[in-house]
């Protein structure tokens, strides 16, 4: 009851920004019903079910190699996705369907348990880290075993959590397993009161998630669809934030004319953003073209650079480049993914703020397999050194994708460790007692 009051009281406090958000920028207006009351799709039938959250648009696709290999090892049980914004539901309802996809409910008691009635499950598999305490507390209390997978615990975020110290660990104490990605993480859930027993190093499941053929059948369209042919190099901007997109165009305007085969392809991270990134273009006097214009019109021979203006791409359009940067990395965001173009083998650059991606930036800078760039010269040199120097810049991918290669089978061992909790726990048990199709308990 007290912790519902708190949250309304901080639903109050921030209610004036939310409205705002709402109006103006199209936040938080969908999946109300399941966020406030609980109201998540009424799961039939009497199956076994794993329940997987993942915040955003970065830990659903996390989910893929994981909920393969889930369903490979547990062929009886049903798998039901939830996801906290607007941009993962609609990647999770494109990518997991005809799985039922859902919006988590806000941690008020009476969301947790109405939720909870509807979904029934049996394991709930929180993705790097979602700790909420009348979630965890309502999952243990139907029984249901709960894990954290890919866990991350950055040290801003390992601050924060310090300070309510003991509302952690009550949390944690709940948990029946967390799969870290590294030795460092994994301290530091144990430094907030984790049990050793319950804390196992993995790796990261994003490894296994990246593709490294360029030659699979997204990219394969998406190349043809927008006309990219062999001779063309592809300098692609991925999950950007501004001011990243103009310091990009800049760079391609610089070389645009010693190489005429240079693409630029913009990805930036937030679609709500598209429309401000394409005033920015058409003030460049560059002819551009939108992605969502492709299927109708067709590529555009006289532009060189794509604004791609759609969800759940990013994967496919990774592949079609030879120069990457990773963006949400000049700015305070932090950083984003830049283990899919290296898997593609790009030569990757990346911003000097990368603090959410610290542990795989520095495998990278340690194996010269990726490049700082500080600003929009520094990307500039980067891009035309790729262009000047195709050997080096092969060579710099090259790395890139063999340290990928050397990081793979988390996904496996958080796999066996999720099947081996359950042979363990009262859940499994009472899955065959109600005659549910189950793995024997040697299936780990």
């Amino acid at each position: 009851m007290l912790l519902d009051l708190a949250y309304l009281l901080l639903l109050a406090v921030f209610s004036p920004w939310l409205l705002y958000a709402a109006i103006r920028q199209g936040k938080y207006r969908e999946g109300l019903g399941a966020k406030l009351l609980g109201l998540a799709p009424r799961r039939d039938g009497g199956k076994p079910c794993i329940w997987l959250h993942a915040v955003s648009v970065g830990e659903v696709n996390l989910l893929k190699p994981l909920l393969d290999r889930l369903e490979q090892q547990l062929p009886g049980w049903e798998s039901v996705i939830s996801t906290t914004t607007k941009t993962g539901y609609e990647l999770a309802c494109k990518k997991y369907a005809p799985r039922l996809v859902f919006y988590c409910p806000l941690d008020f008691s009476w969301a947790v348990r109405a939720a909870m009635d509807r979904i029934r499950p049996d394991l709930l598999v929180l993705a790097e880290l979602e700790l909420w305490p009348h979630l965890l507390q309502e999952a243990q209390r139907r029984g249901a075993a709960v894990a954290v997978v890919n866990g991350r615990l950055s040290e801003r975020s390992f601050r924060g959590y310090r300070r309510i110290r003991p509302l952690v660990r009550s949390m944690l104490s709940r948990l029946d397993l967390v799969a870290a990605q590294n030795d460092e993480y994994a301290d530091r859930f144990l430094a907030l009161g984790a049990e050793p027993s319950q804390v196992v190093v993995t790796g990261s499941i994003k490894f296994d998630g990246a593709q490294t053929n360029r030659d699979n059948p997204a990219t394969r369209r998406l190349a043809e669809l927008a006309g990219i042919e062999p001779r063309d190099t592809v300098f692609l901007a991925g999950s950007t934030q501004d001011p990243e997109e103009a310091l990009a165009v800049e760079s391609f305007r610089a070389l645009k004319e010693k190489h005429p085969r240079l693409r630029l392809i913009l990805v930036p991270r937030h679609p709500s953003r598209c429309d401000e990134v394409a005033r920015g273009l058409d003030q460049s006097g560059l002819r551009w073209q939108r992605r969502s214009r492709l299927d109708s019109d067709g590529p555009d021979p006289s532009s060189r650079i794509l604004l791609v203006d759609t969800v759940g791409e990013l994967g496919g359009w990774w592949g079609t480049s030879h120069i990457a940067y990773v963006g949400g990395s000049m700015g305070p965001r932090g950083g984003q993914n830049m283990i899919e173009p290296a898997a593609y083998g790009a030569a990757v650059s990346f911003g000097p703020n990368t603090r959410n991606f610290r542990d795989i930036v520095a495998m990278l800078l340690r194996g010269e397999a990726s490049v700082v760039v500080r600003d929009g010269g520094e990307m500039s040199a980067f891009v035309e050194r790729c262009l000047e120097d195709p050997a080096w810049a092969r060579s710099l991918g090259c790395r890139a994708q063999q340290l990928v290669a050397r990081q793979r089978g988390a996904t496996d061992r958080t796999v066996s460790l999720l099947v081996q909790l359950l042979s363990q726990s009262k859940t499994l048990d009472s899955a065959q007692r109600r005659g549910r199709a189950v793995p024997p308990r040697d299936a780990a």
